[in-house]
């Protein structure tokens, strides 16, 4: 867990002045000043974020900020909290991993007034956890509707207010459902109080939802056309309040992605255009207009009822007749009878306004309804909840709306008090922590004032029972209310009231509310008549948005808005808490919408009503972390043998056992009766880095295991299909057959001077140093390399002029496509040899695993040109020679390469004016094949005394003790021959050293991309120290394409090793020049050179060292002993002594 190990720069942690403190539990001073002052630090160098311990206080910007690309997502994602700066994603990301590690439901409650950017924390967070969760193609469509369904809804659901251009007027609670693995497979949003009547009112300077300016500013002329679409103006319903645009929002484009949000989610094509239909309908409503005439309600102009009716579907003088008269049921002489009573203008404009508002509203449920018909999932099995809704809120007019919205916001802060302020200090006192209790101000007891049902009833029971006694539509309802609301709770303190309404000393500061409509939005009742209307139009999908059966017995009191917002608040309350909590605090710098701009009173009056500076003071003195035992236990098990798979004993000792395995200090934890507590992040950082490195030892050790069986394998596989490229058409050498197919066999990737000759990105097929013949039939050293499109001979010359003249230098000397190249001969013999025909001249080659080399140079062959390539076999073999621009050769002309039987495993080479004669005895059998049980040399084995040469070749001395080509190709031959004495094992496998101590330590290799990348097979020859040295073996190879793995030198139990010597750890200090040493009773040698240990089990030293030799190896790998510590040493480093 954690960092990934390597240095990344970040927006906030490098190169930037510190500004302030990340985290306020820091701050010296705790007051209200001092947070405020820390804030606003941080806000103005453009630091949004602080924390509270694991609280996140976030301040609206005003403007897009840099950090939330994919940088910070690569960055947060597995991080500690406070490995990086305070950010919305390492919240987010906290609460992803404790939802999978716990196995427990998460939530985000986002609060703060309206405008401090609470929908686009949502947004953020919903982002970031489906960036990094994963899943395919279902899970993919599941993220892409949650992503899709804000800008949905924002549409229908938000609007300008004069404290916020995308202010919610709704709240939702967005469940998201998680599979086992993690993956988001399912959702369901849960909306709450849809503010309808913004449709068709709201305070000067405002606009009506989006949705309405969207479709004017950016349907299509054939749209505009058919829906009767005009200007903005022109619609009484948003020309009221004379706001019509706003600065950060681009109506015509969010139509679009609007209406790409519905295609998304799944909205059928005829579904989405009857949307728009009954958005359009509800703003031709609002221009329908009546007069007086006889003291009724008329329409005023009876042209614009024609649209609204074409549109909704319905017969227009049936729209007319319900807008201006109500059927009214009586009981007379216990029989019931329906009257039609007509309406006044007054009752007409507000029936006209009840049909708008029920029609926005089913339209925005629907939608709602759609989403989660999209991604519901048939069992809940984990989910994160993310709760955005509308934020705390004062206007110069309050009314119902407000006084809901506000109630909401009550109820959360309730929840946060409950759970950081009450909860916390309760559970130390339970847990027999030493605690100093906090004080902190309680808002249950305004809660109360609002909700509560009896002694006293509180404001919304009282309004509830006015409502119950309303006929039609009251005029007197509304001050019948602040008569009761003044007899029965006036002594309330947090209760006040005044000619017009009521003030109530909320959480966030006193609010003063008009009753004037209270009575009406509360009752929220559609009247019969609309309803039927609406189930008597011609569209069924507006048929379907009235469902009502309208002859069932109504019984009991109608449900009201007010009483249904209380019930999905505690609803809400209940859900909550039944899930692990995590917060953000949203604070509003400014009301002028500007960044930069911050007004203190503002920002400290924030501060004070969130209980800030309570929750720094409790946090401060709290622990950061707390867990019952058996959870602890479960989680660290792994950290010892004791603990693992389970710990068996008292739980209390087993933690106990835990901490002080990691050394935890004793001043950073407590235990409870039931639980631990561990007071800072960084000691749980600890625990969990600890853990960490546990898993991943384990994971290695299980990848390794995978990595060497998938290798063993492929070789197998690229072994039989290499030889039956040879099969019954030419001898094979014994030490070749079995051998593991490395690949680059010069280690490319430290070689830049001949990486200089390929292109960019080249891949590296097949690398190894090979003898070339001219036509003299003298043997030089080239570098022969393969690509997948070119083969390259690379050799080297003295510079003849300029300023480094002398130095010998690289030259690329052949470059050959691999689909121009006609043929490649070969002889019946087991011999090294080959020639590569091409149209211009040839090239004869004397490669040590030709076999791989044919093999590579086949399959990229048949992928080029789509045939085989085209192998001859013989022994006598024509070569081609390249034409010179002068001298006795410039014709070019015919060279014969012809092999005969003779002694030996080496080539005996005889050169004459024209003919090679290749002379070498017997090999193996022409129809030998490789053997799969050849498998198990490669295997680590269980015997403690067990070795394994690496599968590389040994390299050659330093470069600097290097010059030139080969004396010849016999006296090379002959000092590699020497080495062959006595034969070497088949394979990479050396016979086991007679006297290797049983208890030396055995190391554990390192993973595949370390050190052993390269290794070659061990059957490779290589020439003895009183050869010319070898002028391209430098370094050691690194792992090629076709690299293979080396098993653990110690088998299975590797991973046991007390001691873990490090990789390459380097050469180790010069040891004094040492003293005259009686003869030894061992065989010894003294270095030439200085080496460097590539692997574990190799030892490194420095030039004139002895080393005592346990064991020769004809791989050029020898065993030995120096400075107490036996390893593998290459044999040309040494001189035996």
């Amino acid at each position: 867990m954690g960092s990934r190990g390597h240095y990344r720069y970040h927006w906030q942690s490098h190169n930037v002045k510190q500004s302030g403190v990340d985290d306020m539990v820091l701050l010296s001073k705790i007051n209200e000043d001092a947070i405020v002052d820390n804030l606003k630090k941080r806000y103005m160098d453009d630091y949004i974020f602080t924390y509270i311990g694991p609280v996140l206080i976030s301040v609206n910007p005003f403007k897009q900020m840099p950090y939330f690309t994919d940088k910070e997502v690569d960055l947060y994602q597995g991080a500690a909290q406070y490995e990086n700066p305070p950010h919305i994603y390492a919240l987010a990301d906290n609460m992803y991993r404790n939802m999978m590690i716990d196995r427990e439901n998460q939530c985000v409650i986002i609060s703060g007034e309206s405008g401090a950017g609470k929908t686009v924390a949502a947004k953020y967070i919903m982002g970031y956890i489906s960036r990094v969760s994963g899943g395919g193609p279902r899970v993919q469509h599941v993220k892409d509707i949650i992503l899709q369904s804000n800008p949905l809804l924002e549409a229908f659901g938000n609007a300008k207010t004069i404290r916020n251009n995308n202010s919610s007027r709704f709240g939702k609670y967005f469940e998201i459902q998680f599979s086992p693995g993690g993956e988001p497979d399912g959702g369901k949003i849960s909306n709450f109080l849809l503010e309808k009547s913004r449709v068709v009112t709201r305070n000067p300077g405002e606009r009506s939802f989006h949705i309405f300016y969207q479709l004017i500013e950016g349907a299509g002329a054939d749209q505009k056309s058919s829906l009767g679409v005009t200007t903005l103006d022109y619609y009484t319903y948003l020309n009221t309040s004379g706001s019509y645009k706003v600065d950060d929002i681009n109506d015509k484009s969010d139509f679009k992605e609007t209406m790409h949000a519905m295609q998304v989610i799944g909205i059928s094509p005829e579904d989405r255009n009857m949307v728009l239909q009954i958005v359009a309908g509800v703003l031709h409503l609002g221009n329908i207009n009546f007069k007086e005439a006889g003291n009724y309600a008329a329409v005023e102009n009876e042209e614009f009822l024609a649209f609204p009716a074409f549109l909704l579907g319905i017969d227009q003088s049936r729209l007319r007749e319900k807008l201006t008269s109500r059927k009214m049921d009586g009981r007379w002489g216990g029989k019931n009878e329906s009257i039609d009573v007509t309406l006044n203008t007054e009752q007409a404009v507000f029936t006209r306004d009840a049909l708008s508002k029920a029609l926005h509203s089913r339209v925005f449920d629907f939608l709602v309804e759609s989403i989660n018909r999209a991604i519901i999932k048939d069992h809940e099995e984990l989910n994160i909840g993310v709760l955005d809704i509308y934020g705390f809120e004062i206007f110069q007019k309050n009314g119902f709306e407000q006084f809901c919205i506000n109630f909401v916001n009550e109820k959360l802060q309730q929840i946060f008090i409950e759970l950081t302020l009450k909860a916390e200090q309760e559970e130390y006192v339970q847990e027999g922590i030493k605690w100093t209790a906090i004080e902190y101000f309680n808002n249950k007891i305004v809660c109360d004032l609002i909700e509560s049902k009896l002694n006293p009833p509180g404001i919304m029971s009282i309004l509830d029972d006015v409502c119950a006694t309303m006929h039609a539509k009251g005029e007197g309802a509304d001050q019948t209310l602040l008569q009761k609301l003044r007899m029965g709770i006036h002594t309330h303190e947090h209760f006040n009231s005044w000619n017009q309404g009521f003030i109530i000393h909320h959480y966030a500061g006193k609010v003063s509310y008009d009753a004037e409509g209270f009575c009406e939005r509360n009752r929220d009742v559609l009247f019969t008549d609309l309803i039927e209307l609406m189930q008597s139009s011609d569209i069924s999908f507006i048929r379907a948005l009235f469902p009502e059966n309208l002859n069932a017995d109504k019984k009991g009191r109608p449900t009201t808005a007010g009483s249904k917002i209380k019930r999905q608040a505690n609803d809400l309350v209940a859900t909550l808490m039944k899930c692990t909590p995590h917060y953000i605090r949203c604070i509003k710098p400014n009301e002028t919408k500007k960044p930069k701009d911050w007004e203190e009173s503002r920002v400290k009056h924030q501060v004070e009503y969130l209980g800030l500076k309570e929750n720094i003071r409790v946090r401060r003195a709290g622990y950061a972390y707390r867990r019952i035992f058996r959870k602890f236990l479960n989680r660290y098990a792994i950290l010892t043998k004791e603990s693992w798979p389970s710990w068996r004993g008292d739980e209390k000792q087993g933690v106990l056992h835990l901490l002080r395995s990691v050394n935890m200090d004793q001043d950073q934890f407590q235990l409870g009766t039931s639980k631990i507590f561990i007071k800072a992040p960084e000691s749980l950082f600890l625990l969990e880095e600890m853990r960490e490195r546990k898993f991943d030892g384990y994971a290695r050790a299980i990848q390794r295991a995978w990595r060497q069986h998938a290798a063993r394998k492929k070789y197998v596989q690229m072994r039989e299909e290499a030889s039956d490229l040879l099969l019954n058409r030419k001898e094979r050498r014994r030490h070749s057959l079995n051998r593991n197919f490395v690949g680059d066999y010069v280690g490319m990737d430290d070689r830049p001077e001949l990486r200089q000759f390929l292109a960019k990105r080249e891949k590296v097929e097949f690398a190894d140093t090979v003898v070339k013949y001219d036509r003299r039939f003298k043997g030089i050293k080239r570098d022969l390399i393969l690509t997948a499109k070119c083969v390259y001979l690379i050799g080297r010359e003295k510079l003849k002029a300029g300023p480094e003249k002398g130095q010998v230098t690289e030259v690329l000397k052949r470059r050959i496509e691999v689909d121009k190249i006609l043929a490649v001969s070969l002889s019946t013999l087991q011999d090294d040899f080959l020639i590569l025909h091409e149209q211009e001249y040839d090239s004869l080659l004397e490669c040590v695993f030709k076999t791989e080399f044919i093999s590579l140079l086949s399959r990229l062959y048949e992928e080029k040109t789509q045939r085989k390539l085209p192998l001859k076999f013989g022994n006598t073999l024509e070569l081609k020679l390249k034409k010179e621009s002068w001298g006795p050769w410039s014709g070019g002309g015919q060279r014969q390469v012809v092999f005969v039987g003779g002694q030996g495993d080496v080539c005996v080479l005889k050169p004459s004016s024209k003919t090679l004669q290749v002379s070498i005895g017997p090999g193996l059998p022409k129809n030998t094949r490789p053997s799969r049980k050849s498998l198990i040399q490669g295997r680590p084995s269980g015997h403690r005394g067990h070795q394994h040469t690496p599968t590389r070749a040994a390299p050659g001395p330093p470069v600097s003790h290097q010059n030139g080509g080969v004396k010849s190709s016999t006296q090379a031959a002959n000092q590699r021959n020497a080495q062959h004495r006595p034969p070497p094992a088949p394979g990479n496998q050396r016979p086991p050293p007679g006297n290797q101590p049983s208890n030396q330590p055995r190391p554990v290799l390192p993973t595949s991309g370390g050190s052993q990348k390269g290794r070659g097979g061990g059957s490779r020859t290589q020439p003895s120290t009183n050869a010319q040295p070898n002028l391209d073996c430098l370094k050691v190879p690194e792992q090629g394409a076709a690299g293979s793995r080396r098993p653990a030198a110690n088998g299975g139990n590797a991973h046991r090793s007390s001691t873990r010597p490090p990789p390459g750890a380097g050469r180790p200090k010069p040891a004094p020049k040492p003293k005259p040493q009686p003869k030894p009773q061992v065989p010894q040698c003294r270095a030439l050179y200085a080496y460097d240990a590539q692997d574990t089990d190799e030892l490194s030293f420095n030039a004139d060292d002895l080393i005592d030799i346990i064991k020769e190896d004809a791989s050029g790998w020898w065993t030995g002993r120096l400075r107490g510590k036996q390893g593998l040493f290459p044999n040309n480093y040494v001189t035996k002594i």
